[in-house]
């Protein structure tokens, strides 16, 4: 299923041959190991060789081994270097500070810093809401974590996230213009993560904690909710839930149903499986059987932590019991945020008519999508090979945007799902289709649209 992309990106310096043929036979070596070439290009040009750079997509990092030796083995031909074009755009890190206004003489310098910001100090002293007003903090969101779920990674640590970090910080700036900033702690004790969180608060207009692993992150969430007055969101729980609830609005139009009427399963009870099923129940679907490493979640089951609990509680009418296999027989929707190839075509031909199937595991998703196209009238991924990519690109910066132009205190689940709303209403109805159920992430009217409905929402919960 794996096929070569830019994730795997690698510009290779050979010297070669100055013969005509050299160039098809470099050509050819990489396309014979699976290798897709995207540029050819001449560096130098010798009467006795050519330095040329070869750039191409490969699958992973065995697979550009095997793309250099072959290229290695072609007589005369010399690897000269291997760059990786993925490690090249992080060095030095993605994020720079630039300031907004010109320092050009001591009247500036005097007017932005000493003696005259002295005066500015004294207006926040005075009345500390100013601050949003004459600060970075109207604008600001700080993007938190411990490092203890990066990406599917795992407990990868608070430096090996700052990557991560960054490229949410990215983002956040490119689709919405909000300046976002790392701040990865080092630690992974709760209280010390809330009070810390609640100690930089001050500066910032929002906080979204990012890659804080469950349960832990619950409790984060909804304790730093009650100390702060300014939003906090964690985006694998909410942003996540916000593109699945958009994605399947628009697969229930397309396979004719509503949701009233559909048994939905959802593997995966963590963080993002979770908040999945707490924003569904809001649209009342007719039942949802929720599935772990266990099994499926049913009231009599023992061990459970309180989250598990609280979907046992709230889920599987009919108490049903067994196994992900069991879950899907007679199934409208499935939706995986877990693990790898964890069923196939076969169980997929148990699900309901006109089924739906997200497969959302990163990066290798709970069923090979060419699979489940078999007998699924809809299927997502978490993929950009894919069609319909749910990706939460679509939802966290236009919800701070919104939130920020706001001035929300807190998040609420009515501007989670105005945001949905407003992601699936993007595609307009004329072009909703079984490979088109959200838009591309790069569609520069997702953000303001999103924004405009978080801040109607927060208006409304105001007025109420």
């Amino acid at each position: 299923m794996p096929v070569p992309g830019p994730g795997y990106s690698i510009t290779v310096r050979l010297e070669a041959p100055p013969s005509a043929s050299a160039a098809g036979d470099m050509a050819s070596a990489v396309g014979r190991v699976g290798g897709v070439i995207t540029a050819f290009d001449v560096v130098e040009s010798h009467n006795d060789r050519v330095i040329v750079d070869i750039t191409c997509n490969a699958i992973g990092a065995n697979h550009v081994n095997d793309i250099t030796d072959a290229l290695a083995l072609l007589p005369g031909v010399k690897v000269r270097k291997i760059s990786d074009r993925t490690f090249l755009i992080h060095l030095g890190g993605k994020l720079e500070i630039a300031s907004k206004i010109p320092l050009r003489n001591r009247d500036d310098l005097s007017r932005a810093y000493t003696p005259g910001v002295a005066r500015v100090c004294q207006a926040i002293a005075a009345n500390p809401e100013d601050a949003r007003r004459l600060t970075i903090k109207r604008n600001t969101v700080a993007v938190v974590t411990d490092g203890s779920a990066v990406l599917g990674l795992g407990n990868l640590g608070p430096e090996a996230a700052l990557p991560v970090m960054e490229g949410k910080a990215v983002l956040f700036k490119k689709f919405a213009g909000v300046d976002a900033w790392p701040v990865c702690l080092d630690t992974q004790d709760t209280e010390e993560i809330i009070r810390a969180v609640e100690l930089i608060a001050p500066v910032y207009g929002g906080i979204n904690l990012e890659d804080i692993a469950a349960p832990r992150c619950f409790e984060i969430e909804a304790r730093l909710r009650e100390k702060l007055n300014i939003p906090v969101f964690h985006d694998d729980q909410h942003g996540t839930a916000i593109v699945v609830l958009a994605a399947l609005r628009n697969a229930l139009r397309v396979v004719g149903k509503e949701i009233s009427d559909t048994k939905i399963a959802v593997c995966g009870v963590g963080a993002a499986g979770s908040a999945i099923i707490r924003l569904l129940l809001k649209q009342k679907p007719g039942d949802i059987i929720a599935v772990d490493v266990d099994g499926i979640v049913h009231p009599g089951r023992e061990g459970m932590d309180p989250n598990l609990q609280w979907v046992a509680d709230n889920t599987n009418a009919a108490k049903v019991t067994g196994s992900l296999h069991d879950a899907l027989v007679g199934a409208d929707v499935f939706i995986g945020v877990s693990a790898p190839n964890l069923f196939g075509a076969e169980q997929v031909a148990t699900m309901a008519k006109d089924a739906i199937v997200f497969a959302l595991a990163n990066p290798d998703p709970e069923i090979d999508p060419l699979e489940a196209q078999q007998h699924a009238a809809v299927v997502a991924t978490g993929r950009s090979d894919y069609p319909n990519q749910i990706n939460n690109v679509l939802a966290f910066p236009g919800v701070f945007r919104g939130l920020l132009d706001a001035n929300a205190k807190t998040i609420t689940d009515e501007m989670l799902v105005a945001a949905a709303g407003a992601i699936a209403d993007v595609v307009a109805p004329e072009r909703v289709n079984a490979s088109f159920i959200v838009p591309s992430v790069f569609d520069t009217t997702v953000a303001p649209a999103v924004a405009e409905a978080v801040r109607k929402a927060a208006g409304s919960a105001v007025a109420g």
